[in-house]
């Protein structure tokens, strides 16, 4: 019965003196989880601005040595998703991207930082353009905490490179996921 109560005892106080893990959260000023995007989000053929939003993230588990940010419409029409945005190869050190940070010419990204091709065929922020008269289409932005420094990616790395090697270097990852339409 001792050793019962013993047991029960320790358990109890390891448990109480184990630290819980932070919660890994990516958040933003300009995009809010279930919210409509703004404008200024939106690609600019589509009347919008084409800037990407300001983004940053906390929480990230022991052993992060990277980071990677994504950007894919998950309700395209292609049944895979549509890649608007790809950032990899963010320094361990570095917690944000500032509003504007991946849009063409931008030179904001924190050194080292890759932009991947978009499947609009280019390298930097495509903000969102559903086609006209859709339901409003989810856009999931993600931060991946990679268990490596890079990846050994380049600018013309497309979603089908990028994913897979997020996948297979990640630690964890959060999301916020913004919604846009076009009425006309």
């Amino acid at each position: 019965m001792r050793a019962l109560i013993l047991g029960a005892v320790l358990a109890a106080t390891a448990t109480a003196a184990t630290p819980a893990l932070a919660e890994f959260i990516l958040s933003s000023t300009e995009v809010k989880s279930g919210s409509p995007m703004a404008l200024a989000q939106a690609l600019d053929s589509c009347d919008g601005r084409n800037i990407s939003p300001a983004l940053s993230w906390s929480g990230e588990p022991a052993g992060t040595q990277s980071f990677a940010l994504t950007m894919v419409d998950t309700d395209a029409r292609n049944g895979r998703g549509w890649w608007h945005w790809s950032v990899f190869n963010i320094p361990a050190s570095v917690h944000a991207l500032a509003a504007g940070a991946g849009s063409d010419g931008s030179k904001n990204l924190p050194a080292g930082a890759i932009q991947g091709r978009t499947d609009f065929g280019f390298s930097h922020y495509g903000g969102p353009c559903p086609p006209i008269g859709d339901h409003a289409h989810h856009y999931e932005i993600r931060v991946y905490a990679l268990k490596v420094p890079s990846l050994p990616l380049g600018e013309t790395a497309e979603g089908a490179e990028v994913g897979p090697s997020l996948d297979a270097n990640a630690l964890a990852s959060a999301k916020i996921v913004g919604r846009y339409s076009r009425s006309k």
